[in-house]
């Protein structure tokens, strides 16, 4: 999937000038949104020589014209008519916003300095692409605006998101099916996919030929994350999830020479290795190492080939010693105390042990964990892990575990689930059979949203649990669809099939195992490729006080 920043003739356009040499102005979200898609020396080769901040002073430039992208909210049309009134700071403006832009604020931009802007378009890009095949919503404040109860802006919330996820179809030229989780409980879930369904159906109203787009062979999901609370609460141990969850680090990483390494997909490495298990990645470290030994002597030489080739090859040296350096500090907390902690998470989880017996007591497999002086948080996890095991515990046992891990007076830790949908007392929907599936003892669970997107791509998911919003063309019928529950075999990115996409968004963050199961579904299966998404949920650890889980960092 390629996010590319690509304009859309909109109504609201004065004209079409081409600017060279100018000034790019951005948002908060545009700078994440532009730092995510390129770096600044493919902005310079399309004449952008300075990059500014639109909520910062900056001094007059009268002599050069101004890009501004940016998000079409109050603070930011405010703050683009203070550039030009009483006086302009640029010789001309070209503005584009990354949605629509309310009538009144585009009266109110016009009204003030119209004699200014040569160019306003509207570009449908307000998500991040995060990852080939991962997105997100940009809202700090959707997590706790979704679930905490009586909220007040609940609403204008899953608006936003909706807009948000209407402009990924639209960049996507996907014009989706849409299908929702039934919950009895909440039913965010459904108001979203209503408001996705009707925002798509006014977008596509009318294309460029004044024709009403048609739906196509792609569907969208709307899942809430109390459709599975397991995976956000267990420790995984694959080389990305485990770095984002110990060490303490958002986008980037510190190596021991102090210099930053970005683990994005410029790392062509981290590409390879952060859907490893770390098991396997701890493997490939006396390969690296020998690789750098090599390298270094060969940096020795005065061979002027070599020599033009230094800056990328001191680039893959510095890729190579940060993830040795990151490899083997991941392998320290593992040996130190998460090996523990796994068996006990993995056997609660699964519900049974490595060799396939049933777990039949699991007070047994919780109590060496709260008997273990481990940290606070890890036992909360083990505990959620055990009341999820049972389908909900009595009010005695609860007091009893919270006593005991001695969080009484922040008994939100495990009690705020219930606002995520996750009941107290609920039945077990059933899992797909992978007993004889090749894994690592610590690491059985998978992750619920995996069966999801299987089922989805193979036509299995009742109508009943999955109700229909809209209804797209029968996108994979049996005569070419490969299961993709097949051994997974690797593919480049080239390999990846031109057919049908399936597009998950997940209302309360994605894990790094979820994202993972989107890639291995898409590299299973010849004709679909999965696509997952998320709200933000910097908020998740105040709703569930403070909890340290392993859902996605948000950047």
């Amino acid at each position: 999937m390629s996010f590319e920043l690509a304009s859309s003739s909109g109504k609201k356009c004065f004209t079409n000038d081409v600017c060279k040499k100018i000034i790019l102005i951005l948002d908060h979200f545009t700078t994440r949104l532009l730092s995510s898609c390129c770096k600044m020396s493919d902005l310079m080769s399309e004449g952008i020589t300075i990059v500014e901040d639109l909520h910062k002073n900056r001094e007059p430039v009268p002599e050069m014209k101004a890009i501004y992208f940016m998000r079409p909210t109050a603070m930011c049309i405010d703050a683009f008519i203070n550039d030009f009134k009483p006086k302009p700071k640029y010789k001309a403006a070209y503005v584009f916003f990354t949605d629509f832009c309310p009538d009144d604020l585009f009266d109110k931009m016009k009204k003030s300095c119209a004699k200014h802007i040569k160019v306003c378009k509207e570009i449908n890009i307000s998500f991040l692409p995060l990852e080939a095949q991962v997105f997100s919503c940009d809202n700090a404040e959707a997590f706790k605006s979704i679930y905490t109860p009586n909220s007040q802006d609940r609403d204008q919330t899953l608006e936003t998101i909706a807009d948000q996820i209407v402009t990924l179809c639209a960049t996507l030229d996907e014009y989706p099916g849409v299908r929702f989780k039934k919950d009895l409980n909440l039913n965010y879930g459904k108001k979203l996919a209503e408001l996705v369904d009707n925002k798509l159906a006014r977008h596509y109203e009318l294309d460029d030929n004044s024709k009403k787009k048609g739906k196509t062979q792609a569907q969208l999901l709307i899942v809430d994350r109390a459709l599975d609370p397991v995976s956000p609460i267990l420790h995984e141990l694959t080389y990305q999830a485990m770095a984002f969850d110990l060490i303490p680090i958002k986008d980037n990483l510190k190596d021991g020479s102090k210099k930053e390494a970005l683990l994005t997909e410029e790392d062509e490495l981290w590409v390879k290795l952060r859907h490893m298990h770390i098991a396997e990645v701890a493997g490939q470290i006396p390969k690296l190492v020998k690789e750098i030994s090599a390298s270094r002597g060969e940096k020795k030489q005065s061979d002027e080939k070599l020599m033009k080739k230094m800056p990328a090859f001191r680039k893959q040296v510095t890729q190579k010693t940060v993830h040795i350096s990151l490899a083997e500090d991941l392998m320290s907390h593992y040996q130190k105390n998460v090996e523990k902690l796994c068996k006990a998470e993995q056997d609660l989880a699964v519900g049974a042990d490595a060799e396939g017996q049933k777990v039949k007591d699991p007070m047994r497999t919780l109590l060496p964990v709260l008997l273990h002086p481990h940290d606070t948080t890890d036992k909360i996890r083990a505990v959620l892990l055990y009341i999820f095991s049972l389908n909900g515990t009595t009010a005695e046992n609860l007091n009893k575990l919270i006593q005991h891990v001695k969080i009484e007076d922040e008994r939100g830790y495990i009690l705020n689930w219930e606002h995520l949908g996750v009941p107290i007392l609920s039945t077990v929907s059933p899992r797909i059979d992978r007993s004889d599936e090749e894994t690592y003892k610590v690491s059985r669970w998978t992750p619920i949203i995996k069966d999801v997107m299987e089922d989805a791509v193979e036509n299995k998911l009742e109508v009943k649990d999955w109700p229909y919003q809209s209804e797209c063309p029968s996108a994979w019928n049996g005569s070419r669809a490969v299961s993709a529950r097949q051994k997974h075999k690797g593919s480049s990115p080239d390999d990846l099939r031109s057919g049908s996409r399936l597009i998950l968004f997940v209302l309360g963050g994605v894990t790094y195992s979820e994202m993972r199961c989107a890639y291995e579904v898409t590299h299973a299966n010849k004709s679909c490729e999965v696509i997952i998404g998320k709200s933000p949920y910097r908020n998740f650890v105040l709703l569930v006080q403070k909890a340290k889980l392993s859902l996605l960092h948000e950047k």
